[in-house]
């Protein structure tokens, strides 16, 4: 159970380092078509503030990677379940003022990954 909630902080990760290369370095190239809903003329305005929410992301992943990398299982257990809620409110209240998408594809795999690790850390 350990090993596979690693893999699904690995990958609620991985999302993040996408979210983070497309909001900071694809925004006006590949942004366009994965946010159908934004017109095409206010991408080049807002590459700034999207490269800011990129960072973010891209906090959220080192957070989550950092998990995977303490020896101590108490104290990975504590950094995980911080990041992995950060990114579950995130998803949340994406999906409530941009998309419900956001909720699939951000929280739901963070919430998934939090549960698991609730029940791997009880055994």
């Amino acid at each position: 159970m350990h090993i596979l909630v690693m893999i699904l902080i690995g990958l609620v990760a991985l999302i993040h380092l996408y979210i983070l290369w497309l909001e900071m370095f694809a925004w006006t190239t590949k942004g366009p078509k994965s946010f159908s809903s934004i017109p095409k003329h206010l991408f080049e305005p807002t590459k700034v503030l999207a490269a800011n929410q990129g960072l973010y992301n891209g906090f959220l992943a080192a957070g989550l990677i950092w998990s995977l990398l303490i020896k101590d299982h108490h104290w990975a257990f504590n950094v995980g379940v911080f990041f992995l809620c950060c990114v579950i409110v995130a998803g949340i209240y994406g999906a409530a003022t941009a998309s419900k998408k956001i909720f699939f594809i951000q929280a739901l795999p963070a919430l998934i990954a939090l549960i698991l690790m609730h029940f791997a850390h009880m055994v």
